[in-house]
């Protein structure tokens, strides 16, 4: 894992709630999710899966769906630059729990990332972020 020290600090990245919806977000999962947002963002998408997988498994309801698809999200770009594959089935199974959502849920512009996952699937020099929502 990559220390946080070595973790940038980039512009137009979201606050991250401190709480989900369902209440049981704590302190520690939300440093593991703007972690994770990092290594991201520096296409270090394996990396990212595994800081955001511990809220993951505690989560809940619509909080579970955010997190489930944004992991699958981090999974289709791996998959993709890392093994070659060309199927993209992580990307819509992530699609699918995220279009669940309101597209601004989690303080993560979701239609964006899908956008920008689905530009980075296709040419290798993209690193979609996790921006927040318009207007935020």
């Amino acid at each position: 894992m990559t220390p946080d020290a070595d973790l940038p600090s980039l512009p137009g990245t979201p606050a991250f709630p401190d709480a989900l919806s369902g209440g049981d977000w704590t302190p520690g999962d939300a440093a593991a999710f703007a972690r994770g947002a990092a290594l991201f963002a520096r296409g270090e998408w394996w990396e990212a899966h595994e800081a955001w997988e511990d809220p993951w498994l505690r989560a809940a309801g619509p909080d579970r769906a955010f997190l489930q698809g944004v992991i699958l999200l981090a999974a289709a770009l791996h998959k993709r630059w890392h093994h070659g594959s060309l199927t993209h089935r992580n990307y819509h199974k992530a699609s699918r729990y995220l279009e669940t959502l309101p597209p601004g849920y989690g303080g993560v512009d979701l239609p964006r990332l899908r956008a920008e996952v689905w530009e980075a699937l296709h040419d290798p020099a993209r690193r979609p972020r996790l921006h927040p929502p318009a207007g935020s």
